[in-house]
């Protein structure tokens, strides 16, 4: 059993402190961020990993700083931890906290590293269009997910999934890892393997990266691009200045495409001259297709303006959408 300091904020690093918890090791206090307002009536929201250790009664910290906190630090070193664990904190860590562990200070990181180092390791693996990721645990240092290497699980990503469906697979993995990190380093067993400097950054999201680029992007990369928006913001595109999110939609081929619709053969010879953006087919039973740069947009669930999710079946048949617009 190791004296443990956790530190994390969503719902990725509740599942890890819920793991090593589990496991027996003693929670001397969590470390999250502080509450945040949220919806209409902007009422205080704590993060998940405050609510798991209300219920279990930890002693709870919520800095709103972390470097140069005196007083903070102060308190972790009396509470004199064998290991600090850190899960998607969301705050980069000076190294005066670094040293106070006696273990060592150890981080769940939701890649394989070296790549995708930085904020948005899982969005950028959906959004890259990524077969394989996994998750990674670390020794940390003061850089930004530089430090030695102690475990790695590999993990495939499937062609339909979702950050959010990748995001609960990989958190669930990364508490099993930790919980195998931790008793590797109190048998003094944890491996160290340097990272090679041959790495990819994962950068936080940009809104402006939601828009729907329908000239530029191919049917695959609109596919990922709104996989990897799901369900964070949602990729987005406009029709009579009015935004739809597409939430769920697959890529086809101008063949596939023809083939599944046998009634459209006239489109054969002009799909290559038909600008992309444009809806090829809107009809509550067959379906919503839309031309992309290379290849088919088949929307399966969307989102109108000031309205919620729903198939593109309820969609059309509140909406009418005319074949021949084109979509900004």
């Amino acid at each position: 059993m190791l004296n443990i300091v956790f530190m994390g904020t969503p719902d990725f690093a509740k599942e890890a402190l819920q793991s090593i918890t589990n496991a027996g090791h003693n929670i001397l206090a969590v470390v999250t961020n502080p509450d945040k307002p949220k919806g209409r009536g902007m009422k205080m929201i704590a993060s998940p990993v405050k609510e798991f250790a209300i219920q279990k009664g930890f002693n709870i910290y919520q800095p709103e700083k972390i470097r140069k906190n005196e007083e903070f630090l102060d308190e972790v070193k009396k509470l004199n931890p064998d290991v600090i664990c850190v899960v998607a904190y969301g705050k980069i860590l000076p190294q005066e906290l670094l040293n106070i562990p006696k273990l060592g200070c150890i981080n769940v990181h939701g890649s394989l590293l070296p790549k995708y180092r930085g904020a948005a390791p899982i969005q950028w693996a959906v959004l890259n269009g990524d077969k394989v990721t996994g998750i990674t645990t670390m020794y940390m240092d003061s850089g930004m997910d530089t430090g030695d290497i102690i475990l790695k699980k590999e993990v495939e990503i499937s062609e339909n999934e979702t950050t959010g469906e990748l995001w609960d697979a990989l958190s669930k993995i990364g508490g099993e890892l930790l919980v195998e990190t931790l008793k590797l380093i109190e048998e003094g067993k944890a491996p160290r393997e340097k990272q090679s400097e041959d790495f990819t950054m994962a950068p936080m999201l940009e809104k402006e990266m939601a828009k729907i680029n329908w000239e530029e992007k191919t049917s695959i990369e609109i596919k990922n691009l709104v996989r990897g928006l799901n369900p964070i913001m949602g990729a987005y595109t406009f029709l009579n200045n009015k935004k739809i999110k597409f939430w769920k939609v697959q890529s086809l081929t101008d063949k596939d495409f023809l083939q599944v619709y046998e009634e459209m053969k006239e489109y054969d010879y002009k799909l290559p001259q038909i600008l992309p953006g444009t809806i090829l087919l809107a009809d509550e039973k067959k379906g919503l297709f839309i031309k992309a740069k290379d290849g088919i947009i088949q929307v399966l669930e969307l989102q109108g303006e000031n309205a919620k999710k729903m198939t593109v079946g309820d969609f059309l048949r509140g909406n009418r959408l005319q074949a021949g617009s084109i979509l900004e």
